[in-house]
């Protein structure tokens, strides 16, 4: 059984190293950090253990940083170049590990920890499972194999990752059994209350400017998506200055947008400060937007997908339209 040699590997190792995706969300982070707690658990040997992500400048997103362990963190700078022992988070390729990539590429061993259906099976050990509701449920079985105690920092990273991957439990993917380790992970004595206003109901007032903006030139196309409607709009670097907000910032943005009646598919176009445009695409279920932007060299799932592309934004969506109207 996979999760038994990868807790094997995790107890024998001298040094462990963890890395999560790029621009990380909660479900990677959350994830990678209960993990580095988990191998500091009392009666555990002592391990090096590094654990980063590969964004040059190296900063936690702001609305997760009321995440506990961040201390444990270190700057892909600091990363060994040749891990003894790696294991990935919720990405889903090995060019969604940043500045990282190259030490997975020259890693002993490579453990995978992932939920997306288009995961390119990277690596030499994968706990990959598409029917997982986050990489937060693998990351709890992987703890209770290695018969590590839950406690509420390390509960608190993985409820964070599933109620961000769930959308707070109103996706498909919500099971009972989903509610159930929502449960025991609230048994720590998580305050879901506090999670949720981190999470979502809290922004400066400089993002009430940049959402009237951006919601102004929404565009509703109906007949697109195979008929099933595409509602888009685009977030500019130059919208962001204007407002003084990141990237990470206006991430919220799809979901006022994806709450519009007439389309299945919702997409949000945001410029990074490189100039490329990081595409997030969310669908009610009757297009697949996971497997069209796996075409255009992204990934994600079948309701909840993204890919970054270059050039104009018109463009981007004049690659993207005819392949939702494909899986649809």
């Amino acid at each position: 059984m996979a999760q038994a040699k990868v807790a094997s590997l995790l107890a024998g190792a001298d040094e462990v190293c963890l890395a999560c995706h790029v621009r990380p969300d909660a479900d990677a982070l959350g994830s990678m950090l209960a993990l580095a707690y988990a191998l500091r658990a009392p009666g555990r040997r002592p391990q090096r253990i590094t654990a980063s992500f590969g964004d040059q400048p190296f900063e936690v997103p702001e609305i997760l940083r009321f995440l506990p362990g961040l201390g444990l963190l270190s700057p892909p700078r600091d990363y060994p170049e040749r891990p003894e022992l790696m294991v990935t988070f919720d990405a889903g390729s090995i060019d969604r590990l940043g500045m990282l990539a190259g030490p997975a590429e020259r890693a002993g061993e490579l453990v995978v920890i992932d939920h997306h259906a288009s995961n390119t099976r990277f690596g030499t050990i994968h706990l990959v499972d598409p029917a997982a509701a986050a990489t937060a449920i693998l990351v709890l079985d992987l703890i209770d194999t290695m018969g590590i105690e839950l406690t509420r920092d390390i509960a608190l990273g993985l409820y964070a990752g599933l109620v961000t991957d769930t959308g707070s439990f109103k996706f498909s993917a919500t099971t009972p059994a989903v509610h159930e380790v929502a449960a025991r992970l609230l048994r720590t004595g998580i305050e879901p209350a506090a999670v949720a206003r981190q999470l979502w109901d809290r922004a400066p007032f400089s993002y009430l400017g940049l959402l009237s903006d951006v919601l102004g030139r929404a565009t509703l196309e109906p007949a697109a998506a195979g008929g099933y409607g595409l509602v888009w709009t685009t977030i500019s670097c130059a919208d962001r200055v204007r407002h003084g907000l990141s990237l990470d910032a206006v991430e919220p943005v799809i979901d006022v947008v994806r709450r519009t009646d007439e389309a299945d598919v919702a997409v949000v176009l945001k410029q990074s400060d490189d100039g490329l445009w990081q595409v997030s695409a969310r669908s009610r279920g009757a297009v697949d937007v996971g497997r069209a932007c796996a075409a255009l060299g992204g990934g994600g799932h079948r309701s909840a997908a993204g890919f970054t592309a270059q050039g104009a934004p018109d463009e981007a969506l004049a690659d993207l339209r005819p392949l939702l109207a494909e899986d649809s």
